[in-house]
């Protein structure tokens, strides 16, 4: 065989089996399509804590399911149902657990009377920002104890969002000292809620359709809710005039919790559907809290008075903090695991963010 020949024949060859490899994904392609198209249909009922297409937190929710559906080719279809349709705001754990929904999105902080130790898979006050929470959950063992502990009420989470770091609420009148805060009652859930009791604070725990009104009526006298973007669709600056930074929430999670015997009857297509799907809610609404509450803070009213907590009550909430810590993990085995898996990563992170994040922040300035 000469040359010339050589090369027509190897580039027919070479065609062919391009053609073949061709060929063969395409078959692949075919194939993967099919076993989605023939795949049985799943309709899945979930329940939120937020009123229908609520801003961000709920409108993600939303845009989740249709996620799903999209990435099944069809045969996974979840419904969202607002809070109090199925069932109350604060009643979706429970119902989760026994079966009457499949899932839920609500905040994890809600739950901490089942297990103190769900206050830390909630955010931790003075604590991690969301993406130091994200990181611990996927990479420091978080995740793990989240799920046996939530297996316990047959129950199968993963994060459903965050919120980034929040305001430290809207109070009727201007904290000066420790002592301002003495008997003031404050809508405020979770660790945050703990802390501000041993302050002095009556913490009291309401869904979100509930705040305003307790605000407005005096049945409250503060209440922290999330930033400048949902704050502001509330109508808080109409009642509230001080407008505090925060410490409570730096990295608040949301959650996008199963019902366990449910999840585990899935397939393992859709398993991987929603479990993708959930990561990119939680990443887009980051991003979309960010971005929104950049606007809506250029926006809020001139004669709202944005304030930072005084030293005093600052200093006090660390000491407290640390007390509540010390409490909890005395009492509960289940949280002492939970604060020392979330230690374990604070002193591993903490020297690599201060140089890093911290230093530049403070030399952009």
């Amino acid at each position: 065989m000469d040359r010339r020949d050589f090369i027509k024949s190897s580039a027919i060859g070479a065609g062919a089996l391009a053609l073949s490899g061709c060929h063969r994904e395409e078959q692949t392609e075919q194939k993967g399509t099919a076993n989605i198209i023939k795949a049985k249909k799943v309709t899945l009922k979930l329940a939120t804590s937020w009123p229908a297409h609520f801003p961000i937190m709920g409108t993600r929710v939303d845009t989740f399911a249709k996620r799903c559906s999209e990435l099944s080719g069809g045969t996974l279809e979840i419904k969202v149902y607002p809070n109090n349709i199925l069932v109350p705001a604060l009643e979706v754990f429970d119902a989760t657990s026994a079966a009457q929904i499949d899932a839920f999105h609500s905040g994890v902080y809600y739950w901490k009377g089942k297990n103190p130790a769900f206050s830390i898979f909630g955010g931790m006050p003075l604590g991690f920002t969301s993406e130091e929470m994200i990181t611990w959950f996927k990479f420091g063992g978080g995740y793990e104890l989240w799920r046996e502990l939530y297996g316990k009420f047959n129950l199968y989470p993963l994060i459903g969002g965050t919120t980034g770091p929040q305001m430290g609420g809207w109070f009727k009148k201007e904290i000066n000292s420790l002592s301002d805060l003495q008997g003031l009652k404050m809508r405020i859930p979770g660790l945050g809620g703990e802390v501000m009791q041993r302050l002095g604070v009556n913490p009291v725990l309401l869904p979100s359709g509930e705040i305003y009104t307790a605000l407005e009526r005096g049945t409250i006298d503060a209440s922290e809710w999330v930033g400048p973007a949902l704050d502001s669709l509330m109508g808080f600056a109409k009642v509230a005039p001080y407008y505090y930074t925060g410490w409570h929430e730096p990295g608040s999670i949301l959650e996008l919790t199963f019902n366990k015997t449910r999840w585990e009857k899935l397939s393992p297509q859709h398993q991987a559907i929603i479990t993708a799907a959930s990561e990119e809610m939680t990443s887009n609404m980051l991003q979309e809290f960010r971005y929104e509450n950049a606007k809506a803070f250029q926006q809020l009213p001139d004669t709202l008075q944005i304030k930072t907590f005084p030293k005093e009550v600052i200093d006090a909430a660390k000491k407290a903090l640390n007390q509540v810590l010390l409490e909890e993990s005395q009492k509960s085995e289940d949280f002492k695991r939970v604060l020392e898996s979330y230690t374990a990563f604070e002193k591993l992170n903490k020297p690599w963010d201060d140089i890093s994040t911290k230093n530049f922040l403070e030399i952009r300035g």
